[in-house]
């Protein structure tokens, strides 16, 4: 994939108008913003083209559009306030319920150098998620120069992202972009070794590509997670109540043996805490827990996280480590009792000299919980694009953009 993308760095949008896709994809309570860092991430790009002295026009989805109801609940206004706040200066907001509408065309007519406008939810239109022509043509008819910095979409080809940018002659990335490509798209394509990637999460199907590709990739691979118990029934392992998916024992088998073949290390879980029954709720703190050890594992219990033999095993493989990715917590990490593995692995992380990459999601939400944010090199701002970047897939956003 073409990582060498023209960036805001590589122009000048002096006097023109910049249409700049975000990611102000934030939760909502009671028309108020209850965590603002996406918000905050894309502030150097906007400020950035304020002082370059373009006409700054910005859009971003919402949630999903679905009911009537959604076009009062999932409106941008509150964003446009508190951008307004956060910049130091007014960010207009067009209220169009087909986004590009007459008051779009007015404020952008009416627009000064280094003005800011906010464009409504872009799934106010239904063809956005389809990247239908006729909303990718009523966006690029408002702008000069279009700019990408919603990673958290990249891996989606819709109206705001793809279609605008086939439709005007610059397309260049944020420096939200930038980092993202700079950091998992290099760790994959060229890190430095050794390099370990570490794997979590509930399910095996939903990584499929991911262990395929990035077997190809790494020295190490870690599986922890709900998934890891998939791989240790593939080894003849007793594993009780725990979460299985039958119909991918082959292919934990495959690349059992895939990983031998290629000489690389594929670490699973050594030990693990068992309790009895899935906790209700899912945070009850007063779970009682028993570890047995892999090839020892209660038939009448359900593995919920590693075992500290296993946190030991996986904490010293990634201090050797020059390049660590991590995706997927270790245990059923809202459970404070279950959240052990995952917490030792962020330690571990935080501690390493490695360049550490986090792919979002859970593991960014355990990462930044547990104070660790500032200790990690990075920390990816979309799950499900991280995840394909790691497949080696190409995605959309990214292609989209013009080459240096």
């Amino acid at each position: 994939m073409g990582l060498n993308k023209k960036s805001v760095d590589d122009i000048n949008v002096k006097g023109l108008k910049v249409l700049c896709r975000c990611d102000f994809n934030v939760p909502l309570k009671d028309g108020k913003i209850t965590d603002e860092n996406r918000l905050v991430a894309a502030l150097p790009t906007i400020k950035k083209l304020i002082a370059d002295g373009g006409k700054v026009i910005l859009c971003s989805h919402l949630g999903k559009v679905k009911t009537e109801e959604d076009y009062t609940t999932k409106t941008l206004a509150p964003v446009a306030a508190r951008l307004s706040e956060l910049l130091g200066q007014e960010v207009k907001f067009a209220a169009d319920r087909e986004v590009v509408g007459p008051n779009a065309k007015a404020a952008v007519e009416a627009m000064k150098d280094g003005d800011v406008i906010l464009l409504e939810n872009t799934r106010f239109r239904k063809e956005e998620t389809k990247c239908g022509e006729e909303f990718s043509k009523d966006l690029a008819s408002i702008c000069d120069v279009f700019v990408n910095d919603a990673f958290g979409t990249a891996h989606r080809a819709h109206c705001s992202n793809v279609g605008v940018a086939s439709l005007v002659d610059t397309a260049v990335v944020g420096y939200l972009m930038q980092k993202e490509i700079d950091f998992l798209g290099n760790a994959v394509e060229n890190p430095v070794r050794p390099f370990v990637a570490i794997l979590g999460g509930a399910k095996v199907a939903d990584k499929l590509n991911v262990i395929s590709n990035l077997l190809e990739k790494c020295d190490t691979l870690i599986i922890g997670g709900g998934m890891a118990y998939t791989f240790l029934k593939a080894k003849g392992y007793e594993i009780g109540k725990s979460l299985v998916d039958e119909t991918k024992l082959d292919y934990c088998k495959e690349m059992m043996e895939k990983a031998e073949k290629l000489g690389k290390k594929l670490l699973l879980p050594v030990d693990s805490v068992m309790i009895d029954d899935f906790p209700n709720p899912i945070d009850d703190p007063t779970i009682a827990t028993t570890i047995c050890d892999a090839d020892k594992m209660d038939a009448s219990k359900e593995g919920c996280d590693i075992g500290p033999k296993t946190i030991e095993l996986y904490s010293e493989a990634v201090k050797t480590a020059k390049t660590v990715v991590w995706n997927g917590p270790m245990g059923v990490f809202e459970n404070p009792v279950l959240a052990t593995g995952t917490k030792a692995v962020a330690a571990a992380l935080a501690e390493t000299d490695a360049t550490t990459i986090i792919g979002g999601g859970d593991s960014a939400a355990a990462v930044n919980q547990l104070g660790y944010g500032d200790k990690m090199s990075h920390i990816s701002t979309g799950g499900g694009a991280s995840l394909e970047f790691l497949e080696g897939k190409e995605l959309p956003g990214v292609a989209a953009a013009n080459d240096k």
